[in-house]
């Protein structure tokens, strides 16, 4: 082992070797710093705080809702350690602030890019929204592909999850629940 890799580079390494690899060869010599390279890509949402990267503004007097589709992301999942990946639908009724719109997929990726399961992502962000913006509402809608349900286990392909998360009228009020649900499905 050499003394300039680092712990993750390591244990790539003996991975590597305890699938019956030689982490020598050619093709492999740099995929433990490639590897490392790309986990810290994947993982850079660990150690970020959301309050740091969201910034607000006053609402002027805009209270109707504002919703963001079509969000990209890439998540872990935890218990298998393989990704997941789809869109995110978020949408609030502010309450005296709005949130810069390029700070929505910031708040996602934070959570995203960390060991996830995807009922927890989905909780996080609208929790997040809730406690920076103080809204009159939160509906956070998650959709995704897992690779631990498409490469292993049942091994189906074409399954999508589903999760959302509802926060004040979005889950007090069902107009306001079903106008948010009839925005992001169309």
């Amino acid at each position: 082992m050499h003394n300039d890799m680092n712990e993750t580079e390591l244990a790539i390494k003996k991975m590597l070797t305890s699938f019956g690899e030689d982490p020598e060869r050619e093709g492999l010599k740099k995929t433990p710093e490639r590897a490392r390279r790309a986990f810290d890509k994947i993982f850079a949402g660990y150690g970020k705080d959301p309050k740091e990267v969201v910034t607000t503004f006053e609402a002027e007097n805009y209270d109707e809702m504002i919703v963001m589709k079509d969000i990209e992301f890439y998540s872990t999942c935890e218990h298998h350690m393989l990704p997941f990946f789809g869109k995110a639908h978020i949408g609030y009724i502010p309450d005296g602030h709005i949130i810069g719109l390029s700070k929505i997929p910031r708040l996602v990726d934070i959570f995203a890019r960390r060991l996830q399961n995807q009922e927890r992502l989905t909780k996080q962000i609208a929790d997040t929204l809730k406690e920076l913006l103080n809204p009159r509402g939160v509906g956070v809608v998650l959709e995704a592909q897992h690779l631990c349900v498409m490469a292993r286990g049942v091994e189906k392909q074409g399954a999508n999850v589903v999760t959302s998360a509802m926060v004040g009228l979005f889950k007090k009020n069902l107009n306001t629940r079903s106008e948010f649900l009839h925005l992001v499905t169309r």
